[in-house]
């Protein structure tokens, strides 16, 4: 009696996953090799973890899934046909794995999404742990380097904007996976059905269920970033920061700025909020007490803020996404952790 012991995986120091059996396990038919494997699925991977963090609103959850989706491709590998290209193939599975792993769990709001009313500034912030929230979605996991011209990629970068995978998660799961399938990767309503095991009546029904509430999803345009209008706006925004004044921070927002910022279920809209809110809580004091350095998260611009303490030291405090539109800055997203400074590939503490 012969037993086969499953592949493992893991991933590498560049980010690449490696998904190889263990000793002793046979290749799967065709005698497709662990390079050879590695080597036909390697051009999907970035594009694979961009369709898990829809599916799922997290990057480490989003992480899981690709290597799940590699491991689950090299198990099947031998029922590989041919009979659809492989990127269908993979994008198949992934789907489906991204399906099982949100069995019985709770949607990954922001605090925009929760229904609540805007806070009142001049009422403490408190955090609350329990929700699991949206995660941001460093560039650089999705792309290898900016690219060269925002209209060639505006459709892929558009696809991982934060309104529109938060507005995701408030469908179910199948109709996340109808939607994406469809209008993201231009799926026909046959491969969808067949990816999903849905009748293709089913699958249009959820796709129409789907795009109705997509519908009423905020339509922000942002600046590109070679607008001078948008760097001058940035550059602004990033020295009213590191000099702690509020009022010219106040004077970037726009009328309708909404300033969100998970674990805090709370959310502030307009100028004259945002100000007080920042003017009243932020631990910093004075000029300096504030670095910040640029970086990017869902193809819009993000800023790194580091916080001096005590012993005179900038530390990671937050990480802040930018929308910035022709009237001003219009939405900012913070989050908090040592860990997402991690993620971004950024130090804890600045020298």
């Amino acid at each position: 009696m012969t037993t086969t012991t499953p592949a493992t995986t893991s991933a590498t120091a560049s980010g690449s996953v490696s998904v190889a059996p263990a000793t002793g396990a046979a290749a799967p038919a065709g005698e497709l090799a662990e390079d050879q494997f590695e080597q036909r699925l390697a051009p999907m991977r970035r594009e694979i973890l961009a369709h898990c963090y829809r599916m799922t609103g997290s990057v480490h959850d989003a992480e899981d899934m690709l290597q799940e989706t590699y491991l689950r491709a090299w198990r099947a590998m031998r029922g590989f046909e041919n009979r659809s290209s492989l990127r269908t193939w993979v994008f198949r599975i992934a789907t489906n794995a991204c399906l099982t792993h949100l069995e019985g769990r709770r949607r990954r709001p922001l605090p925009t999404g929760l229904g609540a009313p805007a806070a009142d500034p001049r009422h403490e912030p408190r955090e609350d742990h329990g929700t699991p929230w949206l995660e941001p979605l460093p560039d650089a996991l999705v792309w290898a380097q900016p690219p060269v011209d925002p209209a060639e990629t505006a459709v892929h970068r558009d696809s991982v904007r934060l309104a529109f995978v938060a507005a995701l998660q408030h469908l179910t799961a199948q109709q996340r996976a109808v939607l994406l399938l469809r209008d993201v990767l231009a799926w026909s309503a046959a491969e969808v059905a067949d990816a999903l095991d849905l009748s293709v009546a089913a699958a249009n029904s959820t796709l129409q269920r789907a795009r109705a509430h997509m519908a009423n999803v905020k339509d922000v345009t942002p600046l590109e970033p070679t607008d001078p209008r948008h760097q001058e706006l940035l550059a602004r925004y990033v020295a009213a920061f590191e000099a702690y004044d509020v009022a010219a921070i106040v004077e970037l927002l726009a009328t309708d700025v909404v300033w969100e910022m998970p674990p805090f279920p709370g959310w502030y809209a307009g100028p004259q909020a945002v100000g007080e809110l920042i003017g009243t809580w932020c631990p910093a004091q004075v000029p300096g007490d504030m670095r910040m350095v640029p970086t990017r998260a869902n193809g819009l611009p993000a800023f790194a803020l580091y916080m001096r303490g005590e012993e005179g030291r900038h530390r990671a405090f937050q990480v802040q996404q930018v929308t910035v539109t022709a009237d001003g800055v219009e939405h900012v997203t913070v989050w908090f952790g040592e860990d997402l400074f991690t993620r971004f590939g950024l130090p804890v503490e600045l020298a």
